[in-house]
């Protein structure tokens, strides 16, 4: 790393400490990312990371406490409670005494920068996880962002985006170019992995047989993740082939949902569609896939996306966020909303041979293999705990 040496920044120690404050702890990318990252430091077991969730523990906080890692609840109920949490926070702070704050998003961004420079923190490093700044958010969440944009050249020392996308959209709304940096997400090829009996498995309970290819999709309902769009997009190629299903997952995936079950109808093949809801066992789903299909209106960095490339699956995606930088160039690429040319890219996919599918599936593994696994990310996050603790440009 440079030839910096460690035990002469971290206060002398040798031990590096860094607190990440998050807002809660429940599932989703930024709290994933964030186990992810504290696990791999934790395997490595050089450096000190705690977290401080701003309300409550969740099943994400639940999992780093069962993996060694300190995590703090301070329970914030709402936006009325912000003072009295950065009075909490102020404290805290000052108990530990972390080399680094590590905030993640726009609510910890300014809460804990804040409070991370009333303590006295010499080095503060704010997160962004979001690329589609065009919808707002809510009125709080538009204002937090707004002082953020406003003090992002004077409280973090840098900036971390998860997508370039994200780096640029910010950058527009007035975020210090100067401060910002990309580190993408890292995967854990070694958590991404399943049996063909479980792929089996899950194909039989559902009807699906051996010859049937099938086209998955993975992420919860929500009109961002546009899955009207996926649905007509399916829909026109199960005209064009017999042997095709759709395998959907996600919360609120399932038959209960009567607009999702109401655009599976008017396909006029709904006996194609496998609706799982939430399941736990991701990587047995994506095992039952033969191709997997990102269809979302906007993203930031697709987690999911390098999840199915991680498993070996061809993938299609819509051109949003860092969809296509992450795919490389190894898989069909279409406008987010054009049901034709997604179409399209199914109709390619199926049409080739079982070898050339595969050739597919091995190309983007060996993608993520190469540049994106938790070692990649670990690596970028120690060098810039570095390059900021001894003060070199970011």
């Amino acid at each position: 790393m440079g030839g910096i040496d460690v035990s002469s920044l971290a206060g002398g120690t040798g031990t590096l400490k860094v607190a990440h404050i998050i807002v809660g702890l429940h599932i989703g990318g930024a709290e994933l990312m964030l186990l992810r990252l504290c696990e791999s430091f934790k395997a490595r077991g050089e450096d000190e990371h705690r977290v401080i969730s701003l309300t409550d523990l969740g099943e994400v906080g639940a999992r780093l406490r069962a993996s060694g890692i300190a995590v703090e609840t301070l329970r914030m109920r709402g936006k009325w409670d912000l003072l009295g949490i950065t009075i909490k926070l102020v404290s805290n702070l000052r108990r530990q005494k972390p080399d680094i704050v590590q905030t993640w998003m726009y609510h910890s961004d300014l809460v804990g920068g804040i409070a991370a420079r009333l303590v006295g923190v010499k080095h503060v490093i704010w997160g962004i996880r979001t690329t589609d700044v065009s919808s707002g958010g809510s009125k709080a969440t538009v204002m937090i962002r707004k002082l953020c944009a406003c003090l992002s050249g004077s409280i973090p020392d840098v900036i971390v985006c998860a997508a370039q996308a994200s780096r640029k959209t910010h950058v527009e709304v007035g975020y210090a170019t100067d401060r910002m940096t990309v580190i993408p997400n890292g995967f854990d090829l070694a958590r991404l992995v399943a049996t063909s009996s479980e792929r089996d498995a899950i194909r039989e309970a559902h009807g699906i047989g051996r010859d049937e290819l099938v086209i998955g999709s993975l992420g919860r309902f929500n009109p961002v993740k546009d899955h009207a769009n996926f649905i007509k997009a399916a829909g026109m190629a199960a005209g064009r082939f017999a042997n095709v299903r759709f395998l959907m997952v996600g919360r609120d995936v399932d038959k209960n949902n009567a607009a999702l079950m109401a655009d599976i109808a008017s396909t006029g093949h709904a006996d194609r569609f496998v609706l799982l809801g939430e399941r736990k066992d991701v990587a047995a789903c994506f095992k039952a896939m033969d191709v997997f299909c990102l269809h979302s209106l906007t993203e930031g960095f697709p987690n999911v996306l390098g999840e199915a490339m991680s498993m070996a699956l061809p993938c299609v995606t819509t051109d949003v966020g860092d969809a296509a930088f992450l795919l490389g160039g190894l898989g069909p690429v279409v406008p987010a909303q054009d049901t034709r040319r997604l179409s399209e890219a199914f109709v390619s996919v199926l049409s080739a041979t079982a070898s050339e599918r595969a050739a597919m599936g091995q190309s983007v593994y060996k993608r993520i293999a190469e540049n994106f696994t938790m070692k990649c990310t670990e690596y970028q996050y120690k060098a810039l705990y570095h390059r900021v603790l001894s003060n070199q440009d970011a």
